[in-house]
């Protein structure tokens, strides 16, 4: 007897298969959370990238994040080691929801590579509508140009119509609290892909729900989570330090970890 398999359940053996993987939209200055820094460069951690520049002091209504405006010795600490022990680099870079000047977006990537030599660029706040795809087409080639086999994340925060899926190496589908992730769903088209193509950050993870949390990324084919019992409450920043649960999560999505 034979079986109809829906997209969604391709989607979740797929996302069974493969153990998840870490990606860090990136700490606090490293002069300021340097513990946090550190705790990355432990051995066997199941990390695929982290995020450089990500909590750059910026001016107000100005970019978020990026490279700053001179070579940073602090940062520098952070990725040397990091790209040493074979962790993907990625140098942050604000596209505003498309409102970033083209010639701006490149001289950031371009400070990236010859300050910090990054393997690739994390797009943060990318817009996710058909209207602005060929814009952020031309900004990702151009950094593919910059930079020959780098690695692209487009940090959408929600899921992007699927033309986005052929620019980059992976979309960021899922950025905010846990009240809203545990009852998310999954974009049809996503089943087409394979886990690792999606990521999914989440702040405000109870502990109790960790579990939980891991089997949504699962089923929703994230094959790349940050999740984090930090919280956005009074303004604050959840992706400053490291989770309270930091140990628990790396015990459980470690190399070969699977469901």
């Amino acid at each position: 007897m034979s079986y109809l398999i829906s997209p969604g359940h391709r989607r979740a053996l797929a996302a069974r298969k493969a153990p998840l993987r870490l990606g860090v939209p990136g700490f606090a200055h490293p002069l300021v959370a340097p513990v946090e820094w550190g705790g990355l460069q432990r051995a066997g951690l199941p990390l695929d990238w982290v995020v450089l520049g990500g909590s750059a002091p910026h001016e107000p209504g100005g970019p978020e994040g990026g490279p700053g405006c001179r070579q940073d010795p602090y940062w520098l600490s952070a990725a040397v080691p990091l790209r040493t022990s074979g962790v993907r680099v990625l140098g942050h870079l604000d596209m505003g929801f498309g409102s970033r000047p083209f010639g701006e977006l490149l001289s950031d990537a371009q400070r990236f590579l010859n300050w910090y030599r990054v393997d690739g660029f994390a797009l943060g706040r990318c817009p996710a509508d058909a209207e602005a795809l060929p814009g952020v087409r031309r900004v990702v080639g151009a950094l593919r140009t910059l930079l020959s086999g780098a690695y692209v994340v487009l940090g959408h925060g929600t899921y992007p119509c699927s033309g986005y899926a052929a620019l980059a190496d992976q979309l960021v589908t899922y950025a905010g609290p846990w009240s809203g992730y545990r009852w998310s769903q999954a974009a049809e088209w996503t089943a087409e892909h394979p886990p690792e193509r999606f990521c999914h950050f989440v702040h405000g993870v109870p502990r109790s729900h960790l579990d939980e949390a891991l089997r949504i990324a699962r089923w929703q084919g994230a094959g790349t989570i940050y999740f984090t019992d930090r919280t956005d409450h009074d303004g604050l920043d959840p992706w400053e330090c490291l989770p309270g649960f930091w140990d628990e999560i790396v015990s459980r999505i470690g190399p070969g970890v699977s469901e």
